[in-house]
């Protein structure tokens, strides 16, 4: 391997890293700004300064996901039952959208605390782009994350191998739908060079450009930010859990799972 690919490797390793710490269930606000700040400074480390043009933007963002993905922490059925004990498949899974949705509101709301950090003033619409680039990329990350987490809970788990799981976890998040589980698994270069690839470049031009409209007056962007997340965040999970339900009702040998409590996610 080049001393060259090496050091790339190395940067990757360190953002995924970065973008692991942001899936955590409770970070402190504070915390959070110094996370998405050093995010910030990674993205601009791997020579993004073309961001403020949109499709440079969203080729970044399609490229970074693919290659943060495998560093997401997904936790087993078992891990969750540790972590959360005593709850139903139902109300584990509730807790799960909660702690995402709390996760990436605050991703939004930080990015005014971070754009402060970085610049000591509202970002211009030059250094903005790289800022909400960055956001985008820590919410999806939260979602990959409650999108892996949430196929555990309905017993729909995604493939064990590193590639073909990462190619699935992103798969199920661009499209808002579970992995099939009788389904054969598919190559990489299948995957991110055709349709899924393009799947996720449509999905997350939709959040980026959904982002560039917070870019009104330093507080409020980041109160609009915030809610925009937790609402994506929601209507991800309402529609994936959806899906993984029909799923589980069709897998054999599985008996049917308790109806959902009214009011839940």
């Amino acid at each position: 391997m080049s001393e060259h690919s090496e050091g790339a490797d190395d940067g990757t390793d360190e953002l995924g890293k970065t973008v692991a710490a942001l899936t955590a269930d409770e970070i402190e606000p504070a915390k959070r700004r110094q996370l998405l700040a050093r995010l910030v400074g990674q993205a601009r480390a791997r020579g993004i300064g073309d961001l403020f043009k949109p499709r440079a933007a969203v080729r970044w963002m399609v490229d970074t996901v693919a290659e943060i993905a495998p560093h997401v922490p997904v936790r087993d059925l078992a891990t969750l039952r540790r972590h959360f004990p005593g709850l139903s498949d139902e109300e584990l899974a509730d807790r799960l959208v909660r702690n995402a949705s709390r996760a990436t509101a605050g991703v939004g709301a930080a990015g005014g605390g971070a754009s402060a950090v970085q610049w000591t003033v509202t970002p211009s619409l030059l250094s903005a782009p790289v800022l909400l680039a960055a956001e985008t990329v820590a919410v999806v990350a939260v979602e990959l994350k409650l999108t892996g987490e949430l196929h555990e809970v309905y017993g729909v788990p995604l493939p064990a191998g590193g590639t073909e799981r990462t190619i699935a976890l992103v798969q199920a998040w661009a499209s808002q739908r579970g992995v099939n589980p009788m389904m054969p698994g598919v190559g990489v270069g299948a995957v991110l060079g055709t349709a899924a690839r393009n799947e996720l470049r449509d999905t997350l031009l939709k959040r980026f450009g959904r982002n560039l409209t917070t870019l009104g007056p330093f507080l409020t962007g980041a109160a609009v930010a915030s809610y925009l997340n937790r609402r994506a965040t929601r209507t991800l999970a309402d529609q994936l859990r959806a899906d993984l339900r029909r799923q589980r009702r069709g897998l054999p040998g599985v008996p049917p799972a308790p109806p959902a409590l009214p009011g839940s996610s």
